[in-house]
């Protein structure tokens, strides 16, 4: 039997109030691991990739559940699972892009237990990383993927840094289209943080995805009322329609009034750390009509400063196909 078969040992806590999983993240700190849905946990443990000391399960948090309306939008729960966020009627009817995104993450069994909080922390997506090589993200000093002989097809087109993965994420280009706030508790009080401002690169910390602290918890995603029934559109392309990672994705809202784009937002995963915001494409579109010939401009701007690795180039044309389909609404 393989090592890679067996668990490696750790202690496992189950707390039911969120005061009490931060009180054991400030024990443990970042020897600690916060376990969601733990679809993605698991094969970190079973890799012997992650080998924590305390494993923090949030599913019996019950402040963590649910979808809530509130006085300029709606406010997510990061325990709901991404099968409610599917099938909510609120969420499906003023806030589609987000229903449309988890719709299409992995598999519907792992959406009924995966939840929006740790679809959102995932961590990086690259084939070296997660097999426990001591690249620069694991604190090594190579990066494998970025090398004549690396297998960096489904890597980055921007904001390298020492590391190439991308961001695995669905529901992250979603929810920064949504102009999303997320709500972060530790144990100075409590944080909210633009969902633009929520990702970070290697630039800026290699060590994590996220600003969430080892001792913090995300505990909400609010959604702004301001794109409550604006015109949605997800697309996602990947290797297989089920279980697989974007190899490119594109989340766009869009207010349109007497023909005009009004305001916009498209973002892409699957091209950098982080959700990319292709702010340059969404100010052409701006004014404009959301036809061919806008969608055309906007969309041939959507890759400029992309710096493709070996065998990753797909990526530039595939992207500015998809922003090109966001802006003219294509099915």
């Amino acid at each position: 039997m393989s090592t890679k078969d067996v668990m490696p040992q750790f202690a496992l806590f189950q707390p039911t109030d969120i005061e009490n999983a931060l009180d054991l993240l400030e024990k443990y700190g970042d020897r600690s691991w916060k376990v969601a849905g733990g679809q993605d946990s698991y094969d970190w443990f079973k890799d012997r990739a992650k080998r924590p000391e305390a494993v923090i399960d949030l599913g019996g948090i019950a402040d963590l559940h649910g979808i809530r309306e509130t006085e300029d939008g709606i406010e997510i729960g990061t325990m709901t699972t991404l099968t409610e966020i599917v099938e909510s009627p609120i969420i499906s009817g003023s806030y589609g892009v987000l229903a449309q995104a988890a719709s299409r993450v992995a598999s519907p069994q792992i959406r009924n237990a995966g939840t929006l909080g740790g679809n959102l922390n995932q961590d990086a997506r690259c084939w070296y990383y997660r097999s426990g090589l001591d690249c620069y993200r694991a604190g090594g000093n190579t990066c494998y993927a970025d090398t004549p002989e690396g297998m960096n097809r489904e890597h980055c087109l921007f904001g390298a840094s020492r590391c190439v993965a991308v961001t695995p994420s669905d529901t992250a280009a979603a929810v920064v289209a949504l102009d999303a706030e997320m709500v972060i508790r530790g144990p100075a009080g409590e944080r909210v943080v633009p969902a633009q401002e929520f990702f970070i690169g290697p630039a800026v910390n290699i060590t994590r995805m996220t600003v969430v602290e080892p001792t913090e918890l995300l505990v909400a995603v609010r959604i702004p009322s301001k794109w409550a029934g604006a015109d949605f559109y997800f697309e996602k392309v990947a290797d297989r329609n089920t279980w697989d990672f974007p190899l490119v994705n594109v989340a766009s809202a869009m207010i349109v009034k007497d023909g005009v784009v009004e305001d916009i937002r498209i973002v892409c995963s699957g091209v950098e750390c982080v959700p990319k915001r292709i702010e340059g494409a969404e100010q052409i579109a701006i004014g404009s009509a959301p036809d061919a010939e806008t969608a055309d401009l906007a969309g041939g701007t959507a890759s400029r400063g992309a710096t493709p690795l070996n065998y990753n180039h797909f990526k530039i044309p595939l992207m500015e196909n998809l922003v090109k389909r966001a802006i003219r609404g294509d099915a």
